[in-house]
């Protein structure tokens, strides 16, 4: 079957290739695949900054953010032939740790998961794949290929859980919610925060053109410039950039109580001047919590799938900005001005 696969660490080996079937030890779910996200993790693996290859092979198959059609699926298993289905990113470790033993394994504590497409498992940019059933989800069939869209959601959903979870110390009630980056991951972010009826506001550079146009059909407000020329003092930000400069004027921002979660990577190499004391004074005094978010877990996946169905898919379509076909494969992983979300078609409808 066809897959996507580099060689790990080495720049330019990304092609189109051979895999052999699945093997049953993945599990007994069959999946045919129908389209996988491109987003920056996959961009860097190509470009060999990180990646790991299935022990014993040379060349790993990429794709993390995947949409499937079941194939086959055991009795008892909850899944039907033709279901749509996106399969989780993370597998627990093997000894395990605390929280891989109770699901939690996106807050894996010894480094030792597997992430298919990413470390040391193949990922979802292939023809067919096998897996558990406990680790792939549903999703609304009436999303068709939107679908695709739920494994950037949980990177939101889980962030959003993770924020309830800490404005529950206090009697707290967020209004206001400042997103900076529109990219796919901040515009979920304010969907989601849409949802929950907070007022919204999104910060980017960009000033004209499908990110404010997005911004303001979900009813939210669309900012360019710097923090500052927001005039926002949000009880909560999410922070979707990793740009150094942005994440401690986030910080500075946020209003007393506050609750600012990072999910954007920095890539570092960059000093800035920042008065720690006066951004420590302030953080302790109002009682503010910065913390960071990554992958995600079951439960997130459940709640990014609802949060997919409740939404409208005429806004989700656009976030789909070019979906490429497998013959034009190497267009997908070359990034073009006006990209928002790109995807690679492996089979089905495209929207």
């Amino acid at each position: 079957m066809r897959a996507v696969t580099v060689v790990p660490l080495q720049a330019g080996s990304v092609d189109l290739t051979e895999l052999p079937e699945p093997p049953d030890s993945d599990g007994p779910v069959l999946v045919k695949t129908r389209a996988v996200g491109v987003c920056g993790t996959d961009l860097e693996i190509i470009a060999g900054e990180y990646g790991w290859a299935p022990e014993g092979e040379e060349r790993l198959a990429i794709g993390h953010e995947s949409l499937g059609e079941v194939l086959e699926a055991p009795d008892g298993s909850g899944l039907s032939v033709g279901d749509l289905v996106v399969a989780i990113v993370r597998r627990p470790d093997p000894v395990p740790c605390h929280n891989c033993s109770v699901g939690e394994w996106d807050m894996c504590r010894n480094g030792q998961y597997t992430e298919w497409g990413i470390k040391q498992h193949h990922g979802y940019a292939r023809e067919r794949y096998r897996i558990t059933e406990d680790f792939v989800v549903k999703v609304d069939p009436g999303l068709g290929n939107l679908g695709v869209l739920l494994e950037p959601t949980t990177v939101v959903a889980k962030a959003w859980d993770h924020i309830e979870r800490i404005g529950k110390r206090a009697a707290w009630r967020p209004k206001t919610v400042l997103v900076t980056g529109a990219g796919p991951i901040g515009l979920l972010a304010a969907l989601l925060a849409v949802q929950q009826g907070l007022e919204v506001h999104v910060l980017d550079q960009v000033t004209e053109g499908l990110k404010p146009e997005l911004v303001h059909a979900l009813g939210a407000t669309y900012h360019h410039g710097s923090v500052a020329d927001t005039k926002v003092t949000p009880d909560v930000a999410i922070e979707c950039t990793g740009v150094g400069q942005l994440i401690f004027d986030v910080m500075d921002a946020a209003g007393a109580n506050g609750v600012v979660c990072l999910t954007g990577v920095s890539s570092g190499g960059r000093d800035l001047s920042v008065d720690v004391g006066l951004l420590n004074r302030r953080m302790v005094l109002e009682n503010d919590v910065v913390f960071g978010s990554v992958n995600a877990n079951r439960r997130h996946y459940e709640a990014g799938a609802k949060a997919l169905a409740d939404a409208d898919k005429s806004w989700l379509a656009k976030l789909i900005t070019r979906p490429t076909g497998l013959d034009n494969w190497k267009d997908a992983y070359t990034r073009q001005p006006g990209d928002v979300k790109v995807t690679l078609e492996f089979s089905g409808a495209t929207s």
